[in-house]
């Protein structure tokens, strides 16, 4: 178990409006950001970064929406990261989502849910150095 995570918020919540709330209750909720940025997926870069799902009905869509619009990366940092934040985060599906949740709060849909965290230590690790170097990371 390490004790970080990655997150991205994703373009619905940065269309929306939503990044500084989502920002802001990651921070009170114990975080410290370690690295963080605002960037534009390609669809190329969004397709290398989904290629878990590649064979999944939903993957074209997938790809497309996260190349729709910037989303904000993150590296987050606080015990038990992971599972913490998918807790914070709640369901994929923001209907089943508990009260409280980011998802509940900010998301529209299963397809737009506003944020993506982290499922495994392991992923983790893979997706914060998908986004960022070394030199972009306080450690």
């Amino acid at each position: 178990m390490t004790n970080r995570t990655f997150t991205m918020i994703k373009p619905d919540a940065m269309k929306s409006g939503h990044a500084g709330l989502i920002l802001d209750r990651i921070i009170k909720e114990g975080y410290k950001i370690v690295a963080l940025k605002m960037t534009k997926l390609s669809a190329d870069k969004a397709g290398e970064f989904y290629a878990i799902h590649k064979e999944r009905p939903f993957y074209g869509e997938l790809v497309q929406f996260m190349s729709s619009g910037p989303i904000i990366a993150a590296i987050l940092e606080k015990k038990d990261a992971v599972t913490q934040f998918r807790t914070l985060i709640g369901a994929t599906d923001p209907a089943k989502a508990a009260e409280g949740t980011i998802r509940k709060l900010y998301a529209a849909n299963v397809g737009e849910n506003a944020v993506h965290g982290s499922d495994s230590d392991e992923n983790a690790k893979i997706e914060g150095d998908f986004f960022f170097s070394g030199l972009e990371r306080v450690l």
